[in-house]
């Protein structure tokens, strides 16, 4: 894996935001030095934008290094099955901090084998070593338009001839199709209408409208729903839109634990007449539980990291805290050998696991992470994200690659 240094498009922006992509550049605040009152220096705080969907640099990979990535995400999918099944068997949902009443619906969904649409697995990778599994957003993963479609454009149009790994995009279609069986509601001169469900931010929304063109280029009816539509109708004994039409099918980028907390979580379990995807079992996948559960099945195992739940008291140098269930890297503690080397902050408390630490390399001023796609249980495609700390949260810069 190397990293190469390229000029971006002239048009980059425009041409992104053609194809989705609003969220190409962040805001961020940094603290630079500066002459004060007499010309003392003192820190000061200002705003500047950069790129999130960054050009500049791209990463090229050989055929022995996809193939090894493909096969380790292949091979944690499978074992995050038995996983899953080994906490369904051993009723471990404790120390995964499940609530009793998602059990039912992790268990219903689970035995009668509803399908999954997609996910994404975090891998540490440093050349000449296995892939690592850092963690698995299997509930609600975004950066899926970027991996799926805006890197492949930018490989058409500065790398022509050149290949990439991503199927992402056709999977995904393929995956609707199938799926349509499973959908409720629909006939012969109807196909079934999926609610595609999301918070109102950009990135969220962007993500949404990606997979609903995927679901309308399969043959489905969409209709996208703010999550604050969604509503309970009593008399129907089901949910419905803001227009009181049936869900018949929803698709939430939303996580199943918020979604449960909810007001109108409680009526989740009464609601048989909608198809939910992700399934509830993906809980258990999406939860960072899972990967003290996957070492104690396949201790040593070559894609794995140690893991372990927290039982409290100070990190130990060489590990990793996370919270079960944070995301885009929040109240995560990294501790070196140097100690302390990153801390940051966010709403997540409760249970956490610890990892091993794994030193990603620093390359041109950033440490890599691969976002390895998984569709309809397979491996897909990459996308990679990189940042000049140890934790990469949702605005570490997302950045193309190419197969050499």
């Amino acid at each position: 894996m190397k990293r190469h240094i390229t000029d971006p498009r002239p048009n980059w922006q425009e041409l992104v935001e053609g194809q989705g992509l609003l969220f190409h550049t962040v805001e961020e605040s940094v603290e630079e030095h500066s002459a004060g009152y007499r010309d003392a220096p003192h820190l000061e705080t200002r705003s500047r934008t950069r790129a999130y969907w960054s050009e500049d640099a791209y990463y090229a990979f050989d055929g022995a290094e996809v193939d090894s990535i493909e096969a380790a995400t292949n091979a944690l999918q499978a074992m995050c099955l038995q996983a899953a099944q080994h906490v369904i068997d051993e009723g471990l949902y404790g120390r995964l901090g499940i609530p009793e009443a998602a059990i039912p619906l992790i268990e219903t969904s689970w035995n009668e084998e509803v399908p999954a649409v997609y996910g994404r697995m975090d891998l540490a990778y440093v050349e000449g070593q296995p892939p690592k599994l850092l963690e698995y957003n299997a509930d609600t993963p975004t950066s899926l338009l970027e991996a799926a479609v805006i890197q492949w454009t930018w490989l058409e149009g500065r790398m022509k001839g050149a290949d990439q790994f991503n199927s992402i995009h056709e999977r995904l279609v393929a995956k609707w199709k199938e799926l349509r069986s499973y959908l409720h509601g629909g006939g012969l001169l109807h196909a079934p209408r999926v609610h595609f469900a999301h918070l109102p931010n950009v990135e969220d929304a962007m993500t949404i409208a990606y997979l609903q063109d995927t679901a309308h280029q399969a043959g489905l009816r969409t209709e996208a729903l703010p999550m604050r539509d969604i509503r309970w109708h009593e008399g129907k004994e089901r949910f419905c839109d803001a227009e009181d039409r049936p869900i018949d099918n929803l698709f939430k980028l939303y996580p199943w634990e918020w979604l449960l907390a909810d007001e109108f979580g409680q009526h989740v379990p009464r609601a048989k007449e909608t198809f939910w995807m992700e399934p509830a079992w993906k809980m258990l996948l999406s939860n960072k539980g899972i990967l003290a559960v996957l070492w104690e099945l396949f201790p040593d195992h070559p894609n794995l990291l140690e893991a372990r739940v927290d039982e409290g008291g100070e990190v130990a140098t060489g590990w990793v805290k996370k919270p079960l269930l944070s995301r885009e890297g929040a109240n995560v503690l990294v501790v070196t050998n140097e100690g302390v080397r990153q801390e940051t902050g966010g709403p997540y408390t409760g249970p956490s696991i610890v990892q091993r630490f794994v030193d990603i390399p620093e390359v041109g001023g950033y440490r890599p992470v691969l976002g390895s796609w998984v569709i309809d249980g397979e491996a897909a495609g990459m996308g990679i994200r990189e940042t000049p700390g140890y934790v990469t949260d949702n605005t570490a810069r997302f950045v193309p690659h190419v197969l050499r």
